[in-house]
Order: structure tokens, then sequence, then C-alpha cells
């Protein structure tokens, strides 16, 4: 049976991404779509396009490097940006080709989680940040190691958090993040 890997890559019902040095080197059907670009304007462009902000961009791909390099693979839920300038909730998933040159080249996926959690409110990058890693069951002391900034620090990120959701508590917080 003969089976061909580029309509596999092309219908796959997850964007996905072939990728060198950040920048995307071939993306399928699915990827454009929920970006709302063409692959003509997504093919050979970092993929800081696709984020809120550079700062996002640059502290993700400070923060993924050492978990490539350690296990060749990388998870995690964050705020992506659409080519209209919406911001959405998406799960990305990456393989490292080179786990000793993680960013060298790699496979990556995109699942758009819009339609299960909303953005709702306006934050800024440092509460996106903060807000999805709550939402992976991390304190603040976790989330501080992980951001590379003090417990106190994100403490008050939370609190922004929970006056922009009108929550009662972390737990009411990381329950309207979930929902939008």
């Amino acid at each position: 049976m003969d089976i061909d890997y580029r309509l596999a890559f092309e219908l796959a019902p997850v964007g996905l991404v072939l990728s060198r040095n950040r920048q995307m080197l071939d993306c399928n059907r699915h990827l454009c779509e929920m970006f709302g670009a063409s692959r003509e304007l997504l093919v050979g462009q970092s993929f800081q396009v696709l984020y809120p902000s550079l700062i996002e961009f640059e502290r993700t791909g400070l923060r993924i490097a050492p978990i490539l390099n350690r296990n060749g693979t990388y998870a995690d839920d964050r705020i992506m940006k659409r080519s209209s300038g919406e911001t959405f909730w998406c799960h990305v998933t990456g393989r490292a080709l080179n786990q000793d040159a993680p960013h060298e080249a790699g496979i990556w996926t995109f699942i758009d989680m819009s339609s299960r959690r909303p953005v709702k409110a306006e934050l800024t990058a440092r509460e996106r940040e903060v807000a999805a890693h709550l939402m992976d069951g991390l304190t603040s002391k976790e989330i501080g190691k992980a951001l590379t900034i003090s417990h106190r620090t994100v403490e008050i990120y939370r609190a922004r958090l929970m006056r922009k959701y009108k929550a009662a508590n972390t737990g009411d917080l990381v329950h309207k993040l979930m929902a939008g």
C-alpha cells in the first residue's frame, strides 16, 4: 500500500509546521486556516508572527530550549495570535530533530482551543505566561522558577488576573481561565 505522506501532512486535522531555527519551512492547510494566513505569508517567516508579542516569542524560545535539550519534546497551552490580531488559546507540541540543538529543526503541532477556552480578558504578556502556568497547576514558587522571576512577583500577577477575572481565589481563577 502506497502512503502519500505529503497528502497526510497537508490534510492532517491539526496545524503542522516543519521548522528550522524558529522559522517555518512548511505548514499545512489547517495551520493556515487556524491563523488566517496563506501558506505564502507563513512559509519562511519566523514563528514570532504567530505570537501576541515579540517578548513572548523570545521568552518561549528561551524557556523551551532546555526542555527540548533534555526530552526532545515540548508541549504547553499558550495564547497565540491570528493574522487578524485576535488572540486565542492554543495547545502547542514540538519535537526537536536534534536534541543538542533544539531550535535547529523541529516538527510542531498546533491545536486551536478557542471553542473550549475563549480569551475573555485583555492580558499582558507576563499575565498570559502566569495564567498558562496556573492552569498547569504550578505554585507561585514553581512559576517563578519557570519564568525566572520571584514568587512574590508571580503573586502580584496572579492578583491582577484575579481582579480581571473577578475571581475569589486561585481555584476560582483557574476555573475561569479554563472556561475563558
